[in-house]
C-alpha cells in the first residue's frame, strides 16, 4: 500500500512538472511571438521615420545647395589685367564703378556679380583685359595640377558645347613647360566636364568661347576665363593707324594722369593716328570706351543680355555729348593728320576735334591754362637721334612761352630735360609696349580762382 502510495504520488508530481513546462513553452512561445511582432514593428517604424527624416533632410540640403548655388553664381573673383605701371590708375577706375579692389603687380582684384562683370568690361579705359578667376593653387608637379584643376567647379562656367581654349605663361616656376600645362589643364577640364555631363566622348565645342588662361607665377597657378574677347584697347573707332601706334588704353592713361578737364584746351603735337585726342575727348564726355564693341562673354548663357542691356543704358545715361571741347591734334605728316580726322569721324568727333599739319616748333596760342600730352619720336634709330634731340629743342623753347600751360611728354630719351631745356616738375616711369619710358610733367601756374559775386 505504501508503494502504491508512492508511486501514484510520483506520478501526480510528474504529471504536475509536465503541465507546467508545457504551460511554461507556450507561455515562452507566446511571448517570443509577441516580443518578435514588437520587434518587427519597431523595426517599421524606425525605417519610415529614417526615410521620412532623410527625405526632409535632402529637401532641405537641395534647398539650401540651390541657394548657396544662386548666391555663388552672383559673385565672382574679377581680374582687371594692366600694363606696369598703370596698377593705380586701373584701381581708381575700379574704384569709381563702386568695388572695393586690391592693387598687385599687372593686375587689380576685385568681386563683383554679372553686372560688374560688363561694367568692367564697358568702362574701365587703362585696363588690358577683364578676367574671372576659377581658381588659385600651388602646383609643383604635373599630378598636381592636373587634380586641383580637375576639383574646381569648371561646369558652372562653361556649357556642354564650349569651345575653351587654353593658353598659358610661367614665370620662375618648377612647371615651366607651358604648352605641358596647357595641355594638362584642358585635360582637367574635359574630365570634370565628362563626369558632369555624363559624356564617355570628346565634346565638340561649337559653342560661345571660354578662352581659359593657366599663369604659374613662382609655382602658383591662377587659373582664369578672359570675360573680353579682344583686348579693351580695341575701342572699334581705329580704320587705320602708322607705324608704331600708341594702345588706346596707354592714351587714356595720359590724359587721366594730368589736370585736364573738359573745359579746358587740350593740344596733342605729336597726334599721329589721333588717338590721344579721341581719348581726351570720350573722357571728356564720358563717354564709356566699350560702347560701340562686343565682347566675348556677351554669348555666355549665364549672363543674361539684359544685364548688358542695363550697363549700356546706363553708359547712355551718364554720357554729356552736350559737354563743348576744344581739342586739337597735330602731326608734321600730313598723311597721319588724313588718318587721325577719318579715325575721329569713326569715334563719332568728326567736327569736335580739329586736326592739322604742324611742325612743334610752330605751336603757339593766346588760350590760357591749357594741357599739352604728346607722344613724339624716342630717337631710338641712330639715324634719328640727332633729328629727334633737335625736336626737343625746338619743342622746350616753342611751350617756354606757354607759362600757364601743364605739359606731359612721354618718351624713353633719358636726356630729354636736357635737350627740353628744363627739368620737370615730376617724372612718372610708364611702359609703352616693352619699352621702358618716362612721363616727364611740367605743371603750368594755376589758374586764378573765381571770387564769388555777392
Amino acid at each position: 500500500m505504501v508503494v502504491c502510495s508512492t508511486m501514484v504520488q510520483n506520478m501526480a508530481y510528474r504529471t504536475l512538472l509536465m503541465g507546467m513546462y508545457a504551460g511554461y513553452k507556450t507561455a515562452l512561445l507566446n511571448w517570443g511571438a509577441f516580443l518578435l511582432v514588437i520587434i518587427a514593428f519597431t523595426v517599421c517604424f524606425l525605417s519610415i521615420m529614417k526615410a521620412y527624416i532623410s527625405l526632409f533632410w535632402e529637401s532641405e540640403n537641395i534647398h539650401k545647395i540651390e541657394t548657396l548655388k544662386g548666391e555663388d553664381m552672383g559673385n565672382y573673383q574679377i581680374i582687371a589685367t594692366a600694363a606696369m605701371g598703370l596698377e593705380a590708375l586701373v584701381a581708381k577706375e575700379v574704384r569709381s564703378l563702386g568695388y572695393d579692389c586690391e592693387v598687385e603687380n599687372g593686375k587689380v582684384t576685385y568681386t563683383g556679380d554679372e553686372t560688374a562683370i560688363a561694367r568692367s568690361n564697358l568702362w574701365l579705359r587703362t585696363a588690358d583685359r577683364i578676367k574671372i578667376k576659377v581658381g588659385e593653387f600651388k602646383a609643383f608637379t604635373f599630378d598636381e595640377l592636373f587634380e586641383k584643376t580637375k576639383a574646381l567647379p569648371w561646369e558652372k562656367f562653361l556649357p556642354e558645347d564650349a569651345e575653351f581654349p587654353v593658353i598659358g605663361k610661367s614665370v620662375k616656376s618648377k612647371l615651366f613647360s607651358v604648352s605641358d600645362c596647357q595641355a594638362i589643364v584642358k585635360k582637367a577640364v574635359v574630365e570634370r566636364l565628362k563626369k558632369h555631363y555624363k559624356r564617355s566622348t570628346w565634346f565638340e565645342e561649337n559653342g560661345s568661347l571660354y578662352r581659359i588662361e593657366v599663369a604659374l607665377l613662382k609655382d602658383i597657378a591662377t587659373i582664369t576665363i578672359d570675360t573680353s574677347g579682344q583686348g579693351l584697347h580695341k575701342r572699334g573707332y581705329r580704320i587705320d593707324q602708322g607705324e608704331a601706334p600708341l594702345k588706346e588704353t596707354l592714351a587714356a592713361a595720359l590724359v587721366m594722369l594730368t589736370n585736364w578737364k573738359a573745359d579746358r584746351p587740350f593740344i596733342d603735337p605729336f597726334c599721329g593716328s589721333g588717338t590721344i585726342p579721341i581719348e581726351a575727348a570720350m573722357i571728356g564726355q564720358n563717354i564709356a570706351p566699350g560702347f560701340n564693341r562686343e565682347f566675348v562673354s556677351e554669348g555666355w548663357n549665364w549672363i543674361s543680355p539684359k544685364v548688358w542691356d542695363e550697363a549700356r543704358n546706363e553708359a547712355e545715361d551718364l554720357a554729356n555729348y552736350d559737354q563743348p571741347l576744344d581739342i586739337t591734334g597735330s602731326d608734321i605728316d600730313h598723311r597721319m593728320v588724313k588718318i587721325a580726322q577719318e579715325n575721329a569721324f569713326e569715334a563719332g568727333f568728326g567736327d569736335l576735334i580739329h586736326f592739322k599739319q604742324m611742325q612743334v616748333r610752330d605751336i603757339s596760342t593766346s588760350k590760357e591754362s591749357g594741357v599739352i600730352v604728346g607722344n613724339p619720336p624716342y630717337g631710338e634709330r641712330l639715324g634719328d637721334k640727332k633729328a629727334v634731340e633737335q625736336m626737343y629743342k625746338e619743342m622746350g623753347q616753342a611751350f617756354s612761352r606757354l607759362d600757364t600751360w601743364s605739359i606731359y611728354i612721354m618718351t624713353s630719351n633719358e636726356e630729354f630735360e636736357q635737350f627740353y631745356g628744363k627739368p620737370a616738375t615730376k617724372k612718372r616711369k610708364l611702359f609703352n609696349g616693352f619699352i621702358r619710358t618716362d612721363l616727364y610733367q611740367y605743371w603750368g601756374k594755376r589758374p586764378p580762382r573765381e571770387v564769388d559775386q555777392k
